[in-house]
């Protein structure tokens, strides 16, 4: 891969300008070190130029129309469609295109022409789906299972196959019609399923039951080469987003295959129909009627009209993606390095007591890519094995320019049987606790509730993935949390801000300061630490005399015995007041 490492360094200065970014100081270049490419990657100033100028160059009307400026957009649109099944290597005569919004549209509208199946569907997922997957099991009135393992998994095809007994098979995924569904890589770990399971499937033929199969190709064709080459293994309904590939435009698509069982007869059953899916409707004189559109997939399902501008850009994307990467073989070889050093610098790192500091979730050693993508997801502990809050490492990042994910990405069985949190735990977390998708509750009874995620791109390179181990190491190897002293103290009365001990603490750039009025309109100056330097030790907070909510903070418990309250209090203060460097009223 050097030949692929120098070109990068020249591909990185010239087309993602946006990673070296000029500070507000107006003298200094900051580095930015880019990890959330499972988020979205990068897009290349290729194609934001070339886009703009064909913009400029051309006029482009609604493909409804019948103008010349409409017949262009038309004629793009289906150039782009090609284009797109080209770079998955499927035969037009096999495959349709249809343009989405993104994955999750794409996973809607697979839904969409299930849920009108006379008798309904079952449906079967595996416990990575992303909650897009899950939710259509809401819908699924035949019953719904998850597959909680892959073995789990593997076992049910095996029944499928005949080469297991069927009385152990789940009644929710033995109905007429099933639509099995999985993403090829989690979005969470990075855990690769095996893209043989459709035509497993397919092959099997047991007893009376169809299975349809819905793959996420989100998370793993942002990396790596998806080939549909075959028909016969491909599977029935693909779905991806392409700024999860190219960073650029926000789109995405439902790939169909058209041997798919009984397909025309599914399409025709779906009863929703939209501007542009219709070739005649009556509305008049107690007439309900309607002719859909057959002459191909897209055009029973394209509703309403087309993105026509960022299909365009799309095609923008592509070109510019070839000529810059060559293939996502490349790509794919690049980025599973880059995981594996990242994973083998991560494990690697110790406390000088001998105890690891990063706990990451995987059964992979980053050796086999047919099985792992370039996704890590971790969490940090101090020396003596307590979780450090995922929050305050992403805000720490933050301050060094480092960007990553934390969370629960989406991915609800992913993080149950990681984190091990069994259901009834996660309803008392939510009931009880108040933990929520996106707030800053990251521990609660000693353990997480997320995950920090790093992700790695085709534009990734070594230096991205030293700056985090270096992070990390310089961050968080030995770290104590700082005792109160004499002349420190939380203001409880009207302020709830840390003040830090001048004579030990340094004060750094970072940290702002904070102009608060008092309540008899006495001006105060205070400093708020900079938590890349100042840790608050866990007995630090004391229960306050004033209510929170008298500043308009979320309430915390009395006692403060809940740990995910104490290490998040911190957090809280800073977003309330507003870390900015300058003076707030």
């Amino acid at each position: 891969m050097d030949d692929y490492n120098l070109s990068l360094e020249e591909i990185r200065a010239g087309e993602y300008p946006i990673l070296n970014v000029q500070a507000s100081s107006l003298t200094t270049i900051v580095d930015i070190t880019y990890l959330d490419h499972a988020g979205t990657t990068l897009y290349a100033k290729t194609v934001v130029d070339t886009f703009a100028r064909d913009l400029a160059s051309n006029l482009f009307g609604n493909p409804h129309s019948g103008s010349a400026s409409s017949q262009l957009s038309t004629r793009r649109i289906e150039d782009v469609r090609l284009k797109v099944l080209d770079f998955f290597s499927a035969d037009p005569e096999a495959f349709d295109v249809v343009f989405v919004s993104n994955a999750t549209a794409g996973i809607k509208l697979v839904m969409d022409i299930f849920r009108d199946i006379d008798g309904g569907f079952s449906y079967g997922y595996h416990r990575d789906a992303h909650n897009s997957l899950v939710g259509v099991r809401e819908v699924a009135a035949a019953g719904h299972t998850c597959f909680e393992s892959e073995a789990e998994a593997e076992a049910w095809l095996a029944i499928q196959e005949g080469r297991q007994n069927a009385s152990l098979e789940k009644a929710a995924v033995k109905k007429k019609v099933c639509l099995f569904a999985y993403p090829a890589q989690s979005n969470l770990s990075g855990e690769r399923l095996p893209l043989s399971w459709s035509s497993r499937l397919r092959k099997a033929h047991k007893h009376n039951t169809t299975v349809y199969t819905l793959l996420d190709a989100s998370s793993h064709v942002s990396t790596s080469p998806l080939s549909l080459a075959d028909p016969c293994r491909a599977p029935d309904f693909t779905v991806l987003s392409f700024y999860k590939i190219f960073g650029f435009p926000p789109l995405g698509c439902l790939i169909i295959r058209k041997a798919a069982p009984n397909i025309d007869s599914l399409l025709r059953k779906r009863k929703y129909f939209g501007g542009g899916t219709v070739d005649v409707v009556t509305c008049l004189d107690g007439q309900a009627w309607h002719v859909k559109k057959t002459d191909s997939m897209h055009d029973h399902l394209e509703d309403g009209t087309l993105p026509f501008h960022s299909i365009i850009a799309l095609g923008h994307a592509l070109d510019t993606h070839n000529k810059l990467y060559g293939s996502m073989e490349r790509v794919a070889a690049h980025t599973a390095l880059l995981a594996r050093r990242l994973y083998e610098g991560l494990s690697g790192l110790r406390h000088p007591n001998g105890t690891p500091v990063a706990r990451i979730y995987t059964t992979s050693d980053y050796r086999d890519r047919t099985r792992q993508g370039p996704i890590i997801a971790f969490n940090l502990v101090d020396h003596t094995g307590r979780l450090i809050p995922k929050t305050q490492v992403e805000t720490t990042a933050a301050a060094k320019n480092i960007h990553l994910r934390t969370g629960g990405m989406c991915n609800p069985g992913g993080i149950a049987s990681h984190l091990n949190w069994a259901s009834d735990d996660i309803k008392t977390n939510f009931e009880v606790e108040g933990v929520r998708c996106g707030n800053d509750i990251d521990i609660v009874n000693g353990k997480p509730t997320g995950v920090i995620r790093a992700s790695l791109g085709a534009m990734s390179n070594l230096k991205d993935v030293q700056t985090l181990i270096d992070f990390v190491q310089e961050t968080y190897i030995g770290e104590k949390t700082t005792p109160i002293t004499e002349k420190q103290t939380l203001l409880h009365h009207h302020q709830y801000q840390w003040i830090p001990d001048p004579s030990t603490t340094p004060i750094t750039e970072k940290q702002a300061l904070l102009l608060h009025q008092h309540h008899q309109h006495q001006q105060y100056h205070q400093f708020i630490p900079d938590p890349s330097t100042i840790h608050i030790h866990e007995h630090a907070i004391s229960t306050p005399k004033t209510s929170f909510s008298e500043y308009g903070l979320p309430e915390v418990k009395p006692d403060h015995e809940t740990q995910a309250n104490k290490s998040c209090l911190l957090t809280r203060l800073r977003r309330r007041f507003g870390v900015t460097g300058k003076p707030l009223g």
